[in-house]
């Protein structure tokens, strides 16, 4: 089993930034692609992120990509979405998942086998 804890959410101008974290325990997240979601209110989740077993490979949302950036360190069980220029529309609860996999699509095709609880980010205008 693998529990993972999201932190770094908050609440920040649009234009700001933030950097989430996701905290892995229980085992090794190293053979795991990893990915972050996102759900706003009264929309279904969304993927914004994937990242490889290795971190060499990436995957963004369009909506996201060359704002955010995802990154991890296997070392440390960690996983990070640096998000940049926030948008009012970034306002979301975010979840780190870990995909039934290594490669970055089990993350993207949603195949996921581990959650974290969430941390919400509210971007206001």
């Amino acid at each position: 089993q693998v529990q993972l804890v999201e932190s770094g959410g908050g609440l920040v101008q649009a234009g700001g930034s933030l950097r989430l974290s996701c905290a892995a325990s229980g085992r090794t997240i190293s053979a795991y692609a990893m990915g972050w979601f996102r759900q706003a209110p009264g929309k279904e989740r969304e993927i914004v992120a994937a990242i490889n077993w290795m971190g060499a490979i990436t995957s963004y949302a369009s909506s996201v990509k060359g704002r955010f950036t995802i990154s991890r360190d296997n070392g440390k069980n960690m996983v990070y979405l640096q998000m940049n220029s926030l948008l009012p529309e970034d306002t979301a609860i975010y979840y780190c998942a870990a995909g039934h996999g290594p490669q970055v699509s089990a993350v993207v095709g949603g195949s996921l086998d581990y959650w974290g609880q969430g941390t919400q980010v509210t971007v206001s205008s």
